[in-house]
């Protein structure tokens, strides 16, 4: 049985992380609020946590995208309040981390769990996991393109602000934080390196690519599926800034 109809469901996915995280990235990149993502899925994970210790699982999208949500509002309240904007960031990125440690400090699995919310192991993903990415991504990508150029000010904000909410509520429960991060950033700024081709359409080639590689790389040498995204993303992205910044 070769890779491609073993893995094919998980290909799709990583495809769809890529496109819809490009769009979110070259917007990040612009606006200089680099950790906003991170934070945002920080912020988002503790639902997870909670879920995980109080309802043993259930709710767990509810609960992600309610805190995902206060995550998002509290940036964009920030972003007209607060002078030095990426110190408010930096802070509340760890207070979503200190948070989870604190949450799952009491459980037996508590380690492992937090290491699968920093990245987790995407590639036995079955096609019936397809669907609910596929829909929410499309819908998501639609009021992107559709509703936020129209609109300007404080409701600007909230409304970018809430799609990345809304995105990120599904992507870290599916591949991890760490991931969410590398996937926002890594394709967008290799795609604001160049001027050839157009950016969007960069990201996406090369961010798709680069991910599939990694997934590739990690199933042939056995290694954990989203560190190597994650690993091989950022070596990406570091070294395209030394070569070409």
């Amino acid at each position: 049985m070769s890779i491609i109809t073993l893995l094919w469901p998980a290909f799709v996915l990583a495809i769809l992380l890529v496109f819809i995280h490009a769009i979110f990235g070259l917007e990040i990149i612009k606006r200089g609020v680099i950790f906003t993502d991170l934070a945002i899925g920080q912020v988002a994970a503790i639902g997870v946590a909670v879920s995980l210790l109080l309802f043993e699982g259930r709710y767990t999208f509810m609960l992600t995208l309610c805190f995902a949500l206060i995550g998002a509002f509290l940036i964009s309240v920030a972003t007209h309040r607060v002078r030095h904007i990426e110190a408010f960031i930096g802070m509340l990125y760890a207070l979503g981390a200190s948070a989870i440690i604190v949450l799952l400090s009491n459980t037996a699995e508590g380690t492992e769990l937090f290491s699968k919310l920093l990245a987790t192991d995407i590639l036995f993903t079955s096609p019936d996991d397809l669907i609910e990415p596929l829909l929410l991504y499309s819908g998501v990508a639609a009021l992107f393109f559709g509703f936020y150029p129209r609109v300007e000010g404080f409701l600007r904000e909230m409304l970018f602000f809430g799609l990345l909410a809304l995105t990120v509520t599904s992507s870290v429960q599916l591949a991890g934080v760490l991931v969410v991060f590398v996937l926002l950033i890594v394709p967008a700024f290799l795609a604001l390196q160049q001027q050839k081709f157009p950016k969007l359409l960069f990201a996406w080639v090369a961010g798709s690519a680069i991910i599939i590689t990694a997934m590739t790389g990690s199933y042939y040498a056995d290694l954990p599926t989203g560190y190597s995204i994650v690993f091989v993303a950022s070596l990406t992205g570091v070294t395209a800034a030394l070569l070409f910044g």
